[in-house]
C-alpha cells in the first residue's frame, strides 16, 4: 500500500521539484491554498451580513436604515442616476398595493409621461398585474383612501389597518410585498397622528415581509407654523428615529428644481405661494423650450435636450414640474425598495 501511494504522488513531487520548493514548503503552500478556498467564500457571507448597505451588495435591506424620499431626491439628475440594474429589479421583484385619492395620484400618475421623455421603452410604464414586463402596481380604492385616512384613522370604517390585513391575507395577494397609503388632507390632531403612526408600526410587525411607506400629507399654504407642517414634522420624527421609509410628499412641494424654498412663503399643493406667485410656474417660463407638451413630442425628449415634460398632475394642473418631481421620487423610493441603496 505505501508503495503504491508514493508512486500516485511521484508527479506532485516532480511539480515540487519543478518548483524548487522542500517537501515542508510545499505542504504549507497546499494548506495555505485550501484554507483560502474555505475561508474566503465565509469572509464574504460574514461581510454581506455586517454591511448590509453595500453598493455593491444584493443582499441590501431597506430597512436596515431610515430612508426620506424628500426633494433631494427629485431632481431630474437625481433619477437619471438611479442604476438601470436597480430599476429592472423593482419591475421584476416589486408588487406594490397603493390606496390613494387625488392627491397621491401624483406619484404615478406621470409615469405613462415619463416613459415617453425617456425614449418610450416601457421601463417606466405600471398595471396591476405588471404585464409586459411593466411594474407591478395596483391602485386598490380612490374610496377607501379617502374615508380610511383623511379625517381620521380611528373612526367608525376608517380603520385602514383592518384594511390592510383584508387586503393581505386574501390568497390573491399573497405576492404583494409593498404597501402605500397616502393622505388626502392631513389630520393635524397629534393623536390621530400618533394612532396612524401606531398602525404602521403593527402592521410591521404582523408583515416582517411586507415594506410598509409612510407619508406626509400635502401642503396647505400654514407654513413653516401651520399645524399641517407641525403634524408632518411629527412623521418626520417618528420615521427617523425609528429606521422607517417615508415618501415626504409635503417636502418636495416646498421646493423648486433649484431648491429655491417656498415652505416659509406659504407654499401649497398647487405651489402657489405668498404674493401670488406659483414657483412652478415660474421655474417652467424660464425652461420653456426644453418642454415636451406632450407623449408624441419626442424632439423634446430628454436624450434631445428635454429637461421637463407635461403630466397633469392632480390639483396643480399648471404645474407640470412639480408632477415630475414626484414621479421621480417615486422611483427612486422603488429602486431603494428593490435594493439600491441610494445616494
Amino acid at each position: 500500500m505505501r508503495r503504491t501511494i508514493r508512486k500516485e504522488f511521484k508527479p506532485i513531487k516532480k511539480v515540487k521539484t519543478a518548483w524548487g520548493a522542500t517537501k515542508a514548503q510545499f505542504k504549507a503552500m497546499l494548506v495555505i491554498g485550501v484554507a483560502c478556498l474555505i475561508i474566503f467564500p465565509v469572509y464574504i457571507r460574514i461581510s454581506y451580513l455586517l454591511n448590509p448597505n453595500d453598493d455593491d451588495n444584493d443582499n441590501y435591506n431597506p430597512n436596515a436604515q431610515t430612508h426620506m424620499i424628500d426633494h433631494d431626491c427629485t431632481h431630474l439628475e437625481d433619477f437619471i442616476n438611479i442604476p438601470s440594474y436597480w430599476i429592472n429589479h423593482a419591475r421584476t421583484d416589486l408588487h406594490i398595493a397603493y390606496w390613494h385619492t387625488s392627491h397621491g395620484s401624483q406619484l404615478i400618475s406621470g409615469m405613462n409621461e415619463l416613459d415617453a421623455f425617456m425614449g418610450g421603452s416601457g421601463t417606466y410604464l405600471y398595471n396591476d398585474g405588471g404585464s409586459g414586463g411593466a411594474l407591478d402596481l395596483e391602485e386598490v380604492s380612490d374610496d377607501y383612501a379617502e374615508s380610511h385616512l383623511s379625517g381620521n384613522v380611528n373612526g367608525a370604517g376608517r380603520n385602514f389597518d383592518d384594511t390592510t390585513r383584508t387586503y393581505l391575507n386574501d390568497a390573491a395577494n399573497t405576492d404583494v410585498n409593498v404597501v402605500m397609503w397616502s393622505w388626502c388632507s392631513l389630520d393635524t390632531d397629534f393623536a390621530i397622528i400618533d394612532a396612524y403612526l401606531s398602525k404602521m408600526n403593527q402592521l410591521e410587525t404582523e408583515y416582517p415581509g411586507v415594506h410598509f411607506i409612510y407619508m406626509t400629507g400635502h401642503l396647505n399654504g400654514g407654513g413653516e407654523t401651520g399645524a399641517v407642517h407641525l403634524a408632518n414634522e411629527r412623521i418626520r420624527d417618528y420615521c427617523r428615529n425609528n429606521t422607517k421609509i417615508l415618501y415626504d410628499f409635503a417636502d418636495i412641494e416646498s421646493y423648486d428644481p433649484d431648491d429655491n424654498y417656498f415652505l416659509d412663503q406659504g407654499a401649497t399643493d398647487s405651489c402657489d405661494y405668498d404674493g401670488g406667485g406659483n414657483w412652478a410656474e415660474e421655474w417652467q417660463a424660464t425652461h420653456s423650450a426644453t418642454w415636451m407638451s406632450s407623449t408624441s413630442d419626442s424632439a423634446h425628449s430628454y436624450s434631445n435636450g428635454g429637461t421637463w415634460f407635461e403630466c397633469d398632475p392632480s390639483h396643480a394642473a399648471s404645474a407640470d414640474v412639480m408632477g415630475n418631481m414626484k414621479v421621480y421620487g417615486s422611483w427612486c423610493l422603488f429602486a431603494i425598495l428593490a435594493g439600491w441603496p441610494g445616494n
